[in-house]
Formats: C-alpha cells, structure tokens, sequence
C-alpha cells in the first residue's frame, strides 16, 4: 500500500507516521505542503500532528490554504482514503471534510499522557480490525482537543456510525480529558473514507514504549 504524509511548516510527527506505517509493511512518501500533486497510486493520504504554522489565528487555519490540501480535498471527494492525526484531524475540519469544529481544551491547558479509548463504530477501513466495544490506550498531546458540534448533527454522526471512538478510562467509563461533546475523539465522515482523530496511533506502535494498540487501528487501512 502507497501512503502519502504531508508536511506542512510546524509538523512534528512525520517521521513517527512513516515509520508506524512502514512497519506494517506500507511504502511511505513525505510530501511538502508547496506540492500540488501526490504521486501515482496513492492508496492513503496521512496529515500527522504537529503546530502547522504555529498554529497562528487557531490550529490548522493557515494549513487549509497549502497547495497541497487543494490535492487532498479532491482525492478524499472522489473517494480517496484520508487520514488526519491530531493537528491533521484540525486541517480536515478546517478544510469543511469533516463536521464540526475545536475549541481549546476545557481547563486551557496542553494535555500530554496516555489516554483509554472505547471503540463505538468499526464499520470503516480505519478500525474494522478492532471490536465495538474494544478498549485502547493510546497517547493524546494537544492544546486544542476539544471537539464542538451543535446536538442536532451529534444525533446525526451518531445514527450515520461517524463516531468511531470515545475517551473513556481503563475500565470503559466516561473519561473527558479535553471537553469534546459526548467525549468524542474520532469521527469519519459518511462514506467513512475520511477520518481525523485527537490521539496519536503513530506513538502506540511498540510495546516497549507503552502500547502497540496503535497497530491494529492502522493496519485497518491495509488492502
């Protein structure tokens, strides 16, 4: 499988996303944020965390406006998979690929640990490896996690299964660490080719370092 990671001034966590999925055996391309192409063949887009531009005005508002989201925007229109981490879901909000919107976290704070999450929805490429129900541990780190969305359309993602999964504890219960509606922490939109999430699977690849429930989220994405 071809992935393609875009890079954009301020991204820090290309080189943990190509090597996670380079580790499920993908073919990885760092792409700069002035291209205005992806490259043949493209299976899979990844936009990775980071502070693109410093996150100036609010987080991912000026990486909307790159060339390359133009590239990515059509490719997930006609279809394409796409995959936005942390910063990388705020691009696909900010670029209208996704509903909603996000706020500072509720205590104003940035919030780095390691986070339980309840699997809600696998009916998507993203977690059709994992079980409705499933309980992961992946890492968070951001300052603007928390997600908003007006109750109308909530009731809306929730009945087109757009909520994939939750924050939670160890133990499955509600556990809100950012201030997102309902505890959300990752959602896809409704041909569920597109998917953006707070927390970081990229950084939940070994055991050693804490976790590897991030392998079997991403290996969903495998053909």
């Amino acid at each position: 499988m071809k992935v393609v990671v875009a890079v954009f001034p301020g991204t820090n966590c290309e080189i943990d996303t190509k090597y996670a999925f380079e580790k499920i055996g993908c073919e990885v391309k760092l792409v700069f944020h002035k291209e205005d192409k992806l490259p043949v063949d493209t299976d899979l887009v990844v936009l990775p965390g980071g502070f693109s531009y410093g996150d100036y005005l609010r987080s991912a508002a000026i990486a909307k406006f790159s060339p390359i989201m133009n590239t990515v925007v059509e490719f997930a229109n006609k279809g394409g998979k796409v995959l936005g981490i942390c910063n990388g879901f705020q691009m696909l909000l900010e670029a209208k690929l996704l509903p909603g919107a996000m706020k500072r976290n509720q205590n104003t704070h940035f919030i780095s640990k390691y986070q339980h999450l309840k699997v809600i929805n696998n009916n998507n490429v993203f977690l059709r490896k994992l079980k409705i129900g499933d309980i992961l541990n992946i890492p968070i780190a951001h300052g603007e996690g928390n997600y908003f969305i007006n109750d109308d359309k909530v009731k809306n993602l929730y009945d087109s299964e757009q909520v994939l999964l939750e924050y939670c504890d160890k133990n499955g219960e509600e556990e809100n660490p950012n201030g997102s509606v309902n505890s959300i922490a990752c959602i896809c939109n409704k041909n569920k080719n597109i998917c953006g999430l707070m927390p970081h699977p990229e950084r939940a690849i070994e055991k050693l370092l804490g976790s590897s429930d991030g392998v079997k989220m991403i290996e969903g994405f495998l053909k």
